[in-house]
C-alpha cells in the first residue's frame, strides 16, 4: 500500500494528464482510500484552473531579488534540516 509520503512525492504525475495510466491508475487507488490525500488533490487541482485562467504578470526586480535571496535561505534551511538525523521523527506524513 502507499504512504502519503510516497503519494505527494508522485503528486505531480498523478496531476499530469500525459503521464502513464498505470501510474495515475496506482495513485488513484490511494486517493480514493485516503481523505487527507484527496483534499490535497482537490486544492490542487483547482488551484491550478485558478492559475491556467490569468495573464503572467510581471514583478519589479528588487521584488524578485528578494523573493530568490528568501527562496535560497529556505533551501539551505530545508537542506540543513534534512541533514538532521531525527527528520523521521518530524515528518508529518507517513
Amino acid at each position: 500500500m502507499l504512504t502519503c509520503k510516497q503519494f505527494l512525492q508522485e503528486l505531480n504525475d498523478y496531476l499530469d494528464p500525459s503521464s502513464d495510466p498505470d501510474i495515475r491508475r496506482h495513485l488513484e487507488a490511494h486517493v480514493t482510500q485516503c481523505p487527507n490525500c484527496f483534499v490535497i488533490v482537490d486544492t490542487t487541482m483547482k488551484t491550478l484552473q485558478v492559475y491556467k485562467g490569468m495573464q503572467p504578470q510581471s514583478i519589479p526586480d528588487d521584488v524578485k531579488a528578494r523573493l530568490w535571496q528568501a527562496l535560497e535561505r529556505k533551501m539551505a534551511a530545508r537542506k540543513q534540516q534534512l541533514s538532521s538525523p531525527a527528520l523521521s521523527d518530524r515528518l508529518p506524513f507517513e
